[in-house]
């Protein structure tokens, strides 16, 4: 009895190996995004109100497996020493978090994150760069590399741009020189503060495919007329996306997200 068991333990570990051998074709995985600037979950209309739950409501409702967060509070007086909004939203939403640090804030730090319903295999932060002679807020890239459930690897990664063209600029050069050696899928979202005619999205264009060509609108939330918030993906890969949508949401933050639909075949 007891060989029959460990033939059958033996049978079953060979059997789970070869079901992710690296011969056998890989099956298309499908995967929603999002990316939003959240605005420290403070809702532009309730004064100096943190208003976590609000921001959390908006993401569980459109129910994506990656999310790109800018503007984001740790540990900061204006939204709750010890409150780590990245880590809040990751609770509240049932998902993994990762944050990177763009400049010091009352007290505690401020940058972006990114969100994920897929194990974190490993992640990177780093700074962006601004020109000397243009000196503003410091801003930072948070990336992660995630196991997709055919044990595939995929690079998510949530950045914020300068308010300054050039130093915008000098950003996107950056984020290509970090990523372009990488043979893995990758997926950027985030605040680009640049419009899709503006040089900045005309330099990403030529590296990354953007989830849409006519985007539509993401500020201000009131009669949206600039379109600064993006979702694209590094080209090179069997990455392909569809169906974004700017979501109506007017109370959470001042940005209105934005979802797409992605499949790597």
């Amino acid at each position: 009895m007891k060989n029959y068991f460990f033939s059958l333990l033996t049978l079953l570990a060979f059997s789970a190996v070869a079901s992710t051998s690296p011969d056998q074709p890989a099956k298309k995985q499908r995967f929603k995004v999002m990316t939003y600037n959240i605005h420290h979950c403070n809702p532009p209309s309730a004064g100096d109100k943190i208003d976590v739950e609000a921001i959390a409501k908006v993401i569980n409702a459109e129910k994506p497996d990656f999310v790109a967060l800018q503007e984001v509070d740790v540990n900061t007086e204006r939204s709750g020493k010890g409150k780590n909004q990245a880590q809040q939203l990751a609770e509240l939403t049932g998902m993994k978090f990762y944050f990177s640090k763009a400049i010091d804030h009352q007290g505690g730090d401020y940058g972006v994150a990114v969100l994920t319903r897929f194990p974190i295999v490993d992640s990177a932060k780093f700074a962006l760069p601004i020109r000397p002679e243009l000196k503003e807020e410091d801003r930072t890239i948070a990336a992660v590399t995630v196991k997709l459930p055919d044990n595939r690897k995929l690079i998510f990664a949530s950045t914020h741009l300068g308010l300054k063209e050039p130093n915008r600029m000098l950003q996107a050069e950056t984020i290509w020189k970090h990523f372009r050696e990488t043979e893995l899928p990758m997926i950027l979202g985030g605040d680009f503060n640049a419009t899709p005619e503006s040089p900045v999205i005309a330099y990403f264009d030529k590296y990354f495919t953007r989830s849409c060509t006519d985007c539509k609108p993401t500020i201000p939330v009131e009669v949206p007329k600039k379109t600064i918030d993006f979702i694209m993906h590094k080209q090179g890969s069997k990455l392909k996306s569809a169906n974004t949508k700017v979501i109506d949401e007017k109370y959470a933050s001042d940005h209105l997200p934005v979802t797409a639909e992605f499949t790597l075949d």
